[in-house]
Formats: C-alpha cells, structure tokens, sequence
C-alpha cells in the first residue's frame, strides 16, 4: 500500500511521474489559531482541492459533511483524477485539512494517496520551487468512487457505542474545549464531550506543522487502554479528526472511521447527553 505520509524530498523527486497528481487542500478559513504564511503560491502542477465547495455536502446541516459518493466522483474527475493515479495532498498549514482528503479518498476506495509531510511550508523551507496559483484546464478523469461505509459514523453508531463501548470514541479537540473550561469557536454551542470519549487533541501528535516520530506517537497513543477495540476519530466538524487518524494510522493497525457529524452534530441534537 502506499504510504499514508511522504517527505518534501519523496515529492521533489517523483515529480516526473506521469501517474503523480498533486492536490492543495488549502482552506481559505480555519477553525484554528493557526494561520497561513502563504498565500496564492501552489507547488507547480498542483491542482485545488476545494473541501468546502466541491467535496461537501451543498445543502448539509453541518459543517464539512461528506459527500454523496458522485458528488466525489465527480469532482475528482474534474480534476483529472484517474483510477491509476498516485496522489500526493498537502495544505498551507503543514499538516490541516490535508489529512481530511486523505481519509476521504481511502474511504471512497482509492488507496494510492498520501500526506505531504509539513504540506506546503516545508516544500518552501527546503528550497523548493513554488509557481502562482492560477486557473488551469484538465482533462477528464475517469476516477471510480466506492465507498467504504464502514469509515464512516452516524449519530446512531455513536449513541449505540456509548452503552456498548465496543470502539473508542477519540477527539480531537483541545483540552479546554473537551473538558468544557473553553468556548467553542462557533457561537451558541456548548463545549464539553461525548460520553466515554478520550481525548488526544490534533495539536499532540504535531511537531511544527509535522507529525511527530513513530516512537512519540506511540506515547501518545498509549492513553487508549485497550489496543485491541476499533477507534472512533472525533473533533469539532471532521477535519482535525482526520489528523489524529492519520497519525494513528503511523503506529496503530485498528480498523479505523471518523465521526462525520463530530461535536457540531453532537451538540446540537444531544444537549441532554454533554459531559462537561
């Protein structure tokens, strides 16, 4: 399989690659404190990513919520995207929403993709070339989706979880948001957490905008008490949840899924179920 996670250096020399297509996942806004120090610059050749726009839900109730299987198809081969092809994603943040259109397409059955280690700034600290981003025509893709439902949870697999505990249920979130000590960024919700819920928040498993070694990951992780129960990766909307997930994935060989709806959907459709 390829690698989930690949270097600046890995990238730079397969550049030439006929299959290698390269996807920005940049967003323009983030439900995070940290912010781009690059703006309208792309690795050459890469090709837009648009999470909010193109591969989400138009009319979803909540924020980022994964698409109807020819929804993805469909921008994917607008953008190209063949069943052949070797993706390689990044983003402006190093390490963000990138992992989010990782996990997408592994669930939607294409499992030659992988994150940019650092995503754009480290492709920039190590004196790689950059070009402007501009509009570009493609040709069509002939990419096929096939969804894994499986990597995806509803709201009832989260209820029926909390009484049978049969996976783990690991958010993303900061600490202050977990344990209900801070406000959650968007107004009118509540902070607090799912019941039976650990959490490892995204900014843990980083180091500068990279993730951490296999050996300090595996630290990290040790806060799950039973390897063995398939894990459940949470946050605010889906995105930094996928982080965690990938980072998991370094270390951890459980069978894995994201909670689509996480703490927005949670939030607000269980008020008598938050824990704070």
């Amino acid at each position: 399989m390829t690698p989930s996670i690949i270097s600046v250096d890995w990238l730079k020399n397969h550049l030439d690659d006929e299959e290698l297509i390269i996807l920005d996942a940049s967003q323009k806004s983030v439900q995070s404190d940290d912010v781009a120090s690059t703006q309208n610059v792309r690795i050459p050749g890469a090709r837009k990513f648009d999470l909010k726009n193109d591969f989400s839900q138009p009319k979803g109730m909540f924020p980022n919520t994964f698409p109807e299987i020819r929804t993805f198809e469909n921008g994917c081969r607008k953008l190209g995207v063949n069943q052949s092809s070797k993706i390689v994603i990044y983003d402006n943040l190093g390490i963000y929403s990138s992992p989010r259109a990782w996990w997408m397409f592994r669930t939607f059955g294409h499992q030659s993709v992988s994150v940019l280690d650092g995503g754009l700034p480290a492709w920039i600290n190590a004196g790689f070339e950059t070009e402007i981003t501009k509009n570009t025509t493609l040709d069509m893709g002939d990419f096929v989706a096939s969804l894994n439902a499986f990597a995806v949870k509803n709201i009832d697999d989260i209820k029926a979880n909390i009484s049978t505990q049969n996976e783990w249920l690991i958010d993303a979130r900061s600490p202050g948001r977990f344990n209900g000590t801070d406000p959650e960024p968007r107004e009118g919700f509540l902070s607090g957490h799912i019941p039976n819920s650990i959490n490892i928040p995204f900014k843990q498993v980083l180091n500068k905008g990279k993730l951490k070694t296999k050996n300090e990951l595996l630290e990290i992780f040790k806060t799950i008490p039973n390897k063995d129960k398939p894990l459940i990766f949470s946050c605010g909307s889906g995105v930094t949840a996928c982080i965690v997930y990938l980072a998991a994935e370094q270390v951890l060989d459980n069978s894995k899924s994201v909670y689509d709806g996480s703490w927005t959907e949670w939030a607000t459709l269980n008020t008598k179920d938050l824990i704070v």
